[in-house]
């Protein structure tokens, strides 16, 4: 048995790439549109997962557009997914800077936890030992749930 991916339905795919590829810093591995099923499937990998992503299939998020409204709820209750990342307050402080609420700031220099647009919570891990404390990371209070 091996991981290949975790499924998400979104409401809105463009905000959705928005935020997974422009700010997150996923990668879009595919793409499949199926115009009977009437739903869109958009596969994201993290850069150092891409080779593994296009020849093996994993590890990704698959997102999923259906084409008609639909109301999804409790995201949070999925639990969340989780990337390791090179350095937690850069891609925080790019987070924040692109309008993302830092939920759970990273005052530890080692977990930090962010939302998508449908409410899915996303937990970035420091590679390795955790960073220095650093402000305005260290005393920053949470935001919201995560």
């Amino acid at each position: 048995m091996r991981y290949l991916h975790t499924m998400v339905r979104v409401r809105d795919l463009d905000a959705s790439l928005d935020f997974y590829c422009n700010k997150l810093g996923l990668v879009e591995i595919r793409r499949m549109e199926n115009e009977q099923g009437r739903f869109t499937l958009v596969f994201l990998a993290a850069p150092e997962d891409k080779a593994r992503a296009e020849s093996e299939r994993a590890p990704m998020v698959e997102l999923t557009y259906n084409w008609d409204p639909e109301d999804y709820t409790g995201g949070r209750n999925f639990g969340h997914l989780a990337y390791v990342v090179d350095d937690i307050y850069a891609l925080c402080s790019k987070l924040k800077n692109a309008g993302i609420t830092i939920n759970r700031p990273p005052r530890d220099g080692h977990m930090a936890f962010v939302r998508s647009p449908d409410g899915i919570s996303i937990e970035l891990l420091q590679k390795g030992d955790a960073l220095p404390r650093q402000e305005p990371w260290a005393s920053m209070e949470n935001t919201g749930s995560w």
